[in-house]
């Protein structure tokens, strides 16, 4: 079974020039026209898929902002963000997933849930092997072999390559220690060290276990 067959099994409409992904034929219809530079914006020569759209961009170099939120008035630049802003207030989720119960805001978050279900990994690391199903994961990946370190601790010269890292080791500064026994008073500031602390209570490699606060 080939890819693009896979795909329209799934509802999935994959660009050929790039890594765009659209739930029907005129999204991605609509999105060629941003390849073909058919509608262009003069001032910063970013491209759209209809007139309508570039006309709304045009008013984000010129400040206009003509929608105006009816909760919280905030004011926005074009319809689009409009309705998708008045989700945070309604709690819409018109994205469903037809596998699962799952609902989302923006479809976006729908086709990337839906290579939960496929398998597909379509960003892949042109240094490895690796692939990914989303590409906030192949950015992170890339930090492996670059090096970087972009989540610093203001509080000392330490810096991480993800921020989960950062936020465990904030806890060397302030003390915290979220992970608590059950069993008895200790507490962690690492899950691991609680996993291996709890081989203590079970009997688990009884005499190998170095408890680390």
């Amino acid at each position: 079974m080939s890819f693009t067959y896979h795909n329209r099994i799934h509802n999935i409409y994959s660009c050929t020039q790039c890594e765009k992904q659209f739930t029907n034929k005129f999204g991605l219809k609509s999105h060629m026209n941003v390849h073909s530079s058919k509608h262009k914006c003069k001032e910063c020569g970013k491209c759209f898929g209809s007139n309508s759209q570039l006309t709304e961009h045009r008013r984000t170099h010129y400040g206009e902002k003509p929608f105006e939120c009816t909760v919280c008035s905030k004011r926005l630049s074009t319809s689009g963000e409009l309705v998708v802003h008045s989700r945070i207030h309604s709690g819409e989720k018109p994205y469903k997933c037809h596998l699962c119960d799952k609902a989302f805001r923006w479809s976006g978050n729908l086709i990337a849930h839906k290579r939960v279900h496929t398998g597909d990994k379509p960003y892949k690391c042109h240094l490895c092997d690796k692939a990914f199903s989303q590409s906030a994961h192949l950015t992170t990946h890339k930090r492996v072999h670059s090096g970087e370190k972009p989540y610093k601790c203001h509080l000392c010269d330490k810096a991480f390559s993800w921020s989960g890292n950062l936020i465990v080791h904030m806890r060397v500064h302030t003390g915290d220690k979220p992970y608590k026994c059950h069993l008895c008073v200790k507490a962690f500031s690492r899950s691991g060290n609680l996993n291996r602390h709890m081989r203590i209570h079970t009997g688990h490699n009884r005499t190998s276990v170095t408890c680390v606060t």
